[in-house]
């Protein structure tokens, strides 16, 4: 083993053997670690030695600075790498919207094409997707901000997420370690539990021995008086009674229940903003009304043939097609054929102002009213005159669901020739249905009633009936349709729905 001085003296000796061939900051190195090597009564500080340790620090210096810069790149470059998202293009006719909710947090990892936001305009509702996994990192708007398209929406880091198999295993081990906790826990309490009956089962032989033993020596008198009051065995057997439940819960609750009720003559107002969508509908019917020269018809159809029919076939047609026959598909038809026949019915007015021409349509794209939570859309089913009823009834079902999922898109609002409205479904008696401008008529269904009806047999006789009635309503554009149209309009409807073989003529 050298010595301290050795190791230093070999130091010294390997410095001068490598000369010139030693980088100038080794070698300065070298020279201070020998120096620093030597006991603190053999170090002296020369200028030499000095020079040399000052010349090396400052040659070191330039490296630390260097190091904590690039670390100080990296985190920048770590920052940096996070997306901002902005927001979607919806429409050519839509440029902004209402930021509704967000589905997910700041800190919250969501997988690509995962829904992070929804955004309300005045026609669909549009969720924006997570363009990659990764971690929300910033979110740059609050619910119920208006935002446009293009805008900054939020910020997230790519990255895939805890594996399920490591965080499963993490928390299986946590899981394993503290049922052997409370098993080593519950040895013990069993066993000081034993213990203590033990003792108790002990003194209660005791006692019960002590008060025969006085109830044998009691007169008969006494002994009967005893047996009256409760045994003092029975008191200990017998568990400690319950705590009585506090009868307070309900009686809060109740209180709640009626300080939540307004109270009688009470007076309250609240106000809630109306969402773009209703905005839309109401800025819609509003200049429908002040637009066309609006009028309503009205006609009776006896819904005893489409009844009949749909009970002889919807068991067959929904266990093959596993589709269910209602009227709405029967009523789509129908009307699509007496579109055809009444072209005026099936056109719109264009042009500046009030217009002055008329758009003919060799097409049948009819509307068809769905109530949602948020409002009244008219998803559109295209080119009906080349459907069959079932194929009708498989695309209003399909749109139905779209609309109550709020998945419906764009497209599927624009458009239409002619809309129907079922008021039926909630009870409608009678009513006067708005135009869905710019298409000149609208057909209102409504409940069906059973009324007394002449019913004329095929040789003319006649007799009166209970049959099943529906009131049918058509308004139109007066300015298109005159009231000639419109009657036949609703006529050969009748006709259709009453006589169902003559569809097929």
């Amino acid at each position: 083993m050298l010595s301290l001085s050795q190791a230093s003296a070999a130091s010294r000796r390997g410095l001068l053997r490598a000369g010139a061939n030693t980088p100038l900051a080794a070698r300065r190195c070298l020279s201070t670690s020998s120096v620093l090597s030597r006991p603190a009564s053999q170090r002296q500080t020369s200028p030499l030695v000095q020079s040399t340790t000052t010349s090396a620090a400052r040659s070191l210096a330039p490296r630390g600075a260097l190091l904590s810069q690039q670390a100080r790149l990296f985190h920048v470059s770590h920052v940096a790498c996070a997306e901002t998202v902005k927001v979607p293009s919806m429409a050519e006719s839509i440029s902004e919207g209402t930021l509704k909710q967000w589905s997910k947090k700041k800190g919250d990892f969501v997988n690509a094409d995962e829904e992070v936001a929804t955004i309300e305009t005045d026609k669909i509702d549009v969720t924006v997707n997570a363009p990659q996994s990764g971690t929300i990192v910033e979110l740059l708007a609050n619910e119920e901000d208006t935002v446009t398209v293009g805008q900054d929406l939020f910020k997230i880091e790519p990255g895939e997420g805890p594996s399920e198999g490591e965080s499963s295993s993490s928390g299986g081990e946590k899981e394993e370690s503290k049922p052997k906790k409370d098993e080593g826990s519950k040895k013990e309490e069993d066993g000081s539990s034993k213990k203590k009956e033990q003792e108790e089962t002990k003194k209660k032989e005791e006692q019960q021995q002590a008060e025969k033993q006085k109830k044998e020596q009691n007169s008969p008198s006494e002994q009967q008086k005893d047996d009256k009051k409760p045994s003092p065995q029975g008191k200990k057997d017998d568990k400690p009674s319950p705590p009585p439940k506090k009868e307070s819960s309900p009686s809060s609750s109740s209180s709640s229940s009626e300080s939540s009720k307004p109270t009688a003559g009470s007076r309250g107002e609240h106000r809630v903003k109306m969402n773009r969508m209703r905005l839309r509908i109401a800025e819609r019917l509003k200049q429908s009304q002040n637009t066309a020269a609006s009028l309503t018809t009205f006609n009776e159809i006896d819904m005893s043939a489409l009844m009949a029919f749909r009970a002889r076939h919807k068991d067959r047609l929904l266990k093959e097609q596993g589709i269910k026959l209602g009227f709405m598909g029967a009523f789509t038809k129908a009307c699509a054929l007496a579109l055809k026949e009444i072209p005026a019915a099936n056109a719109s007015i264009e042009g500046d102002g009030l217009g002055d021409t008329i758009l003919y349509r060799d097409y049948v794209d009819i509307s068809v009213a769905v109530s949602t939570g948020k409002g009244l859309v008219t998803p559109v089913i295209r080119n009906v005159e080349s459907m069959s009823i079932m194929e009708i009834e498989q695309a209003i079902a399909d749109m139905g669901k779209k609309a109550r999922d709020n998945k419906l898109t764009l497209e599927d609002m624009t458009g239409g020739s002619f809309t129907i409205s079922n008021g039926g479904v909630f009870g409608s008696l009678f009513g006067t249905p708005i135009l869905n401008s710019p298409q000149s008529a609208i057909l209102g269904m409504h409940a069906i009633k059973e009324k007394p009806w002449v019913i004329t047999d095929e040789a003319g006789n006649k007799t009166i009936g209970i049959r099943p009635i529906q009131v049918v309503a058509l308004t139109y554009d007066h300015r298109l349709l005159d009231g000639r149209e419109a009657v036949t309009f609703l006529v050969k409807l009748k006709q259709y729905i009453e006589d169902m073989g003559s569809m097929l003529l």
